[in-house]
């Protein structure tokens, strides 16, 4: 079977990419699919490569699941200018290719939004085409939400765009946007299905998330454009 990849992408940084990716690899694991996930770049800590590491019950080391890390808390290409070392798409993507043909499904988290820059000349929208992933686009479901998903949506490939899913994430305190942004961007989606993840607690923790209702409904839904039958 040709591996089915998902890009986790997103309308900023912070947004809950990192939660997402997580929960979905464990619950697909949980139901026996052979998933996993990268986050292959990042800068700042490496709070969330742990997340990851724990969710898929530490089946890839943490430098497999994220090899190109940088100290400086910015966007990945000055981080590592920073450290004068450089990031090539050629190699981000000759290591996501031997990964993926260990798993069926594989997720993989970009750093920050979608056109913030990853390495030399590349974003996520590069790995995006180059890896023909189906992108999920995370964004908080909070005033300005609706800019920030059409701009990010436009900005993908007509096939890429075709593909992608749109998951909200509550925020810790909604505003007067939050019960209605799904509705409009559903409407200014041409009918493009919204997914709802509940607010989760300032600490998260992966167990307690995947009891929730909701969660596991969004995680459902995810899991059938799979059609791998995870229920």
């Amino acid at each position: 079977m040709k591996p089915t990849t998902f890009f986790i992408t997103g309308t900023d940084t912070g947004v809950g990419k990192t939660v997402l990716t997580a929960l979905l690899a464990r619950y697909l694991r949980e139901r026996g699919v052979n998933a996993v996930a990268l986050k292959p770049i990042c800068s700042g800590g490496r709070d969330d490569v742990r997340v990851l590491h724990a969710a898929t019950g530490g089946i890839l080391s943490v430098d497999e699941i994220n090899p190109w890390h940088f100290r400086a808390p910015v966007a990945p290409l000055l981080a590592a200018c920073k450290e004068r070392r450089r990031i090539n798409l050629a190699e981000v993507l000759a290591h996501i290719r031997g990964i993926q043909k260990r798993f069926d499904i594989l997720m993989i988290e970009g750093a920050g939004g979608l056109l913030s820059p990853l390495g030399e000349g590349f974003n996520s929208r590069d790995l995006i085409e180059a890896l023909r992933a189906d992108p999920l686009v995370v964004c908080t479901n909070r005033l300005g939400v609706i800019n920030q998903v059409l701009l990010t949506v436009e900005a993908l490939s007509r096939e890429s765009a075709a593909a992608a899913r749109v998951v909200t994430m509550s925020p810790s305190k909604p505003d007067e946007s939050t019960k209605s942004n799904a509705a409009l961007l559903a409407e200014q989606c041409h009918g493009r299905k919204i997914l709802h993840v509940p607010w989760l607690g300032r600490k998260f923790e992966l167990k307690a998330g995947l009891r929730n209702l909701q969660v596991r409904k969004v995680l459902r839904e995810l899991a059938s454009g799979l059609r791998m039958g995870a229920t």
